[in-house]
């Protein structure tokens, strides 16, 4: 009895000190929590609470009957996609697409990061970053419209190879150009605002360590080799782990607005797909099914990449 009562007794003495440094903790910060406030909220309104949608996935939804009021059909939307003559054609091309994206483009603000860091003109590193990130500021609609206008038959890149003995051809009718036309465009249009970060990691670096390198005798390439990268190592394994969450997520907005069905074939990804399934052809429940089996995926591709950085370098989401 006297265990128990002591036992109660200091469950709520903890409770109480975790209560009292939680006060004290909101007092001292409580501006920085105002400013967490819109944050938690958009997340509240437009990531969780839309999961409430996601029972029409197993329902055959409609608007009349709501989504309760439906009829219940279990995995049948599931078991229509997967046997569809569309599953096997877009779960190719995302698969093709994210996979040339994690190969291509995620390196490339790594590089261009590091290559803007050994370049010792101050004025010339703030030219180079503007450069660079202007494209990510360009309204969507009008970087597709540069790409279609660049690309047609009398655009300026088909003017270029008609100088070498190249015919002119509309490159976005060709469905095998348009994997490269697209990872091309987003590596041009993302790398400058995508390298910030990994420029912010290099500035924590400390220089001592260059400067003893320096006197060991070691080059500029070993340096980068030996000291920038290990240093930049955590920040690269953990946005790895966000890319890999999101992998199976090609923007269908530049795929909408790029593609047509002549390239369907290679262009058409799961979110296009939920787009005019759901949108266009007012397929809800069909469209629900394959958006949350994407989702689904993703969930277990950012689970497995968590616990396998977690494991080799000791970095981690959780």
């Amino acid at each position: 009895m006297a265990n128990a009562q002591a036992l109660k007794s200091g469950k709520t003495g903890k409770t109480g000190k975790s209560k009292s440094r939680f006060i004290r903790d909101l007092m001292m910060n409580k501006y920085l929590y105002l400013m967490m406030i819109p944050v938690v909220a958009y997340y509240i309104v437009f990531h969780y609470a839309p999961m409430y949608g996601a029972l029409i996935a197993f329902k055959e939804y409609t608007p009349m009957k709501g989504i309760l009021g439906s009829d219940w059909v279990g995995l049948k939307h599931f078991y229509d996609f997967f046997n569809s003559y569309y599953f096997v054609r877009i779960l190719k091309n995302t698969l093709i697409i994210s996979f040339y994206s994690l190969v291509f483009e995620f390196p490339a603000p790594i590089i261009l990061a590091l290559l803007i860091n050994e370049v010792r003109s101050k004025s010339f590193k703030r030219v180079a970053q503007t450069i660079t990130y202007m494209p990510y500021f360009i309204s969507l609609v009008v970087i597709c419209g540069i790409i279609t206008d660049f690309t047609n038959a009398d655009g300026v890149i088909n003017r270029l190879f008609m100088l070498f003995g190249y015919d002119g051809q509309a490159m976005l009718q060709k469905p095998e150009l348009f994997r490269p036309i697209y990872i091309l465009s987003e590596i041009w249009q993302r790398i400058g605002w995508e390298s910030i970060i990994y420029i912010a990691a290099l500035m924590s670096i400390d220089l001592e360590q260059y400067e003893a390198a320096r006197m060991d005798g070691a080059s500029r390439l070993k340096q980068i080799f030996h000291i920038t990268l290990p240093g930049i190592m955590p920040t690269i394994a953990i946005m790895l782990i966000l890319r890999m969450g999101n992998l199976l997520n090609v923007g269908f907005e530049k795929i909408i607005l790029l593609y047509n069905p002549v390239t369907y074939e290679t262009a058409d990804v799961i979110s296009s797909f939920v787009y005019r399934k759901g949108l266009l052809e007012f397929g809800w429940s069909y469209s629900s099914a394959v958006g949350l089996f994407n989702s689904v995926i993703n969930l277990v591709l950012l689970i497995t990449a968590n616990y396998v950085s977690r494991k080799v370098n000791k970095s981690s989401l959780w």
